[in-house]
C-alpha cells in the first residue's frame, strides 16, 4: 500500500506537535508548556544555539562537577612537584576522560528520551503485498520515569567526573611518590657516601695500629666488617635511585631525572574528599534507578499508533512494565528503602572520610614534631662525637669508642632522614585522598 503525501505531513505535524509540549516538572509529571515559557524558544541559527548552549541557568550545572573544576592543585607553580605533575599528567592514556566522553554522549541521549519515538513497520498482506507504514509513539504520562533515566544518565556522567579526577590525582601521587624515591635514595646515597669515607679512615688507623701492634686483629676486621654493611647500604641507596627515576621517566612525557628537592606544596584545604564525592554520585545513581523501577510498577499513559490516513491510527494507551502481583507492595517498599540506604552511605562515607582526613592531619604533625625532634638528636649526637674525637686525639679514646659513637651518630641522621621523607609522603596522601593533586580545571 501506498502512503499518500497527507499522511506523511500529518506525521511530520503530530512529531513536531508532541515534541514541543514535553517537559518535566517533577516525578511523574510532564509539562506540555515548554513554548510558553519566556526564554525557552528554541534557537533559530547555529550563532543562537551556541549562544545558548553559554548561558547555562545555576541550576542545570552539576555541583559534583563544578566542586571538580574548582579545585586548585596544592603544587606550587614552578616546583618540582608541579614539573613532575605536568610530566606524568601530559603522557597519560586518558582511559577516564574517553569514558567521561562515553558517558556525555549517552546523558545527551538521554535528554532527548522525551520526544515522540518514530519507527517503520513493513508488513504482508494475504495478497502478496508488501504494506509500508510509520508508528509514532509518545510517553504522556510515565510517574517520572523519562526524568529518573535523565537523571541516571547525569550520575553517569558525574561518576565518570569523579573518575577521571580520582585516575589523575592517582597519576600525580604515583609520580610524586617514584620522585620522592629518587631524592630519598640520592639523599642516603651521600648519607653513606660521606659514612664511608669517614670509616675508611678509621679503618686506616686501626690497621696502622695493628700493624705497630697497638691494637688487636679483631678490631680491624670488625672495622672493616662495618664498612662491607655500609657499601651495601650505600649501593641500595643508589640502585633505588636509579629504579625510581627509570620508572619516573617511563611514565613522563619528559625527563625528569635532574630535578631536585622536596619545598612543592602549599596546605592543604578543606575541601569535601573523592571517596564522598563518588558516594553522593553512587546514591544519586540508586535513587534515579529506584525511581525507574517504581515507575515500571505503576500504569502510564502514552499516545501512538499508526499515522496512515492523516494519523486517525494514533490512540491512548495506559499499561504498565511490570504486572502487579502479591509481592508488588513488597517490592514498591523496598524500592523506598533503596532511596533511605544510599542516603546513609553518604553519611558513612563523610564520616570514614572525615576520620581520614583528621588522621591524616594527625599523623603528618606527629612526623613533622618528630623529624624537628630528630634533628635536635643529629645535633646532640654531633656534638657527642666532635668530643670523642677531641678525646682520641688527646689520647684518653680509643678508636673503636670513637667509632661507636660515630654510628649513633649516623643512625641519628638515617632516623632524620627518614622522618623528613615520611612527612613528605604523607603530605602527598592527604592531598590525594581530597583530590587536590591536579587542578581541576586542567584535568
Amino acid at each position: 500500500m501506498r502512503h499518500n503525501k497527507g499522511a506523511i505531513a500529518g506525521a511530520v505535524l503530530a512529531v513536531t506537535a508532541l515534541s514541543g509540549c514535553m517537559q518535566d516538572l517533577g516525578d511523574g509529571t510532564v509539562s506540555r508548556f515548554l513554548q510558553a515559557q519566556p526564554g525557552k524558544d528554541a534557537p533559530t541559527s547555529a550563532e543562537t544555539k551556541a549562544a545558548a548552549q553559554k548561558e547555562v541557568s545555576p541550576d542545570e550545572v552539576s555541583p559534583i562537577i563544578s566542586d571538580l573544576a574548582a579545585r586548585n592543585s596544592v603544587l606550587v607553580d614552578g616546583s618540582p612537584y608541579a614539573k613532575v605533575a605536568a610530566g606524568v599528567l601530559a603522557a597519560d592514556a586518558r582511559v577516564a576522560e574517553a569514558e567521561l566522553h562515553v558517558a556525555q554522549l549517552r546523558a545527551e541521549a538521554a535528554s532527548k528520551n522525551w520526544f515522540p519515538t518514530l519507527s517503520p513497520r513493513i508488513s504482508l498482506t494475504s495478497l502478496g503485498d508488501f504494506v509500508a507504514d510509520l508508528v509514532i509513539q509518545q510517553v504522556l504520562f510515565d510517574n517520572g520515569r523519562k526524568k529518573a533515566e535523565r537523571d541516571l544518565a547525569k550520575a553517569d556522567v558525574e561518576l565518570a567526573a569523579v573518575a577521571l579526577s580520582e585516575s589523575s590525582n592517582t597519576r600525580v601521587y604515583d609520580g610524586l611518590v617514584l620522585y620522592l624515591q629518587a631524592e630519598e635514595g640520592r639523599s642516603a646515597s651521600q648519607l653513606y657516601g660521606q659514612a664511608l669515607k669517614d670509616m675508611r679512615h678509621f679503618e686506616w688507623v686501626m690497621d696502622e695500629r695493628v700493624k705497630g701492634g697497638v691494637s688487636d686483629f679483631s678490631d680491624l676486621n670488625i672495622l672493616r666488617q662495618k664498612l662491607a654493611d655500609l657499601r651495601a647500604r650505600h649501593t641500595a641507596a643508589q640502585e633505588k635511585t636509579s629504579r625510581a627515576i627509570s620508572e619516573l621517566n617511563a611514565m613522563s612525557s619528559t625527563a625528569l631525572g635532574d630535578l631536585r628537592g622536596l619545598r612543592g606544596m602549599t596546605s592543604t584545604p578543606s575541601d569535601t574528599s573523592l571517596a564522598v564525592l563518588r558516594a553522593m554520585v553512587e546514591r544519586d545513581q540508586q535513587i534515579a534507578e529506584a525511581k525507574i523501577a517504581r515507575a515500571q510498577h505503576l500504569p502510564g499513559l502514552s499516545a501512538g499508533g499508526s499515522v496512515r490516513d492523516g494519523g486517525r491510527g494514533i490512540t491512548l494507551n495506559a499499561a504498565a512494565d511490570q504486572m502487579l502481583g502479591l509481592g508488588t507492595g513488597a517490592s514498591l517498599k523496598a524500592i523506598e528503602a533503596t532511596k533511605v540506604t544510599a542516603d546513609r552511605k553518604v553519611t558513612e562515607a563523610r564520616d570514614i572520610s572525615n576520620r581520614a582526613v583528621e588522621a591524616d592531619r594527625r599523623a603528618l604533625e606527629a612526623l613533622k614534631r618528630q623529624a624537628n625532634e630528630a634533628v635536635g638528636l643529629r645535633k646532640q649526637a654531633k656534638s657527642n662525637l666532635d668530643l670523642f674525637q677531641r678525646q682520641y686525639e688527646a689520647g684518653t679514646r680509643q678508636v673503636m669508642d670513637v667509632v661507636g659513637v660515630y654510628e649513633t651518630f649516623l643512625r641519628a641522621l638515617e632516623r632524620e632522614l627518614d622522618l623528613t621523607y615520611q612527612a613528605a609522603r604523607a603530605e602527598l596522601d592527604a592531598a590525594k585522598r581530597l583530590g587536590v593533586l591536579a587542578d581541576g580545571a586542567k584535568i
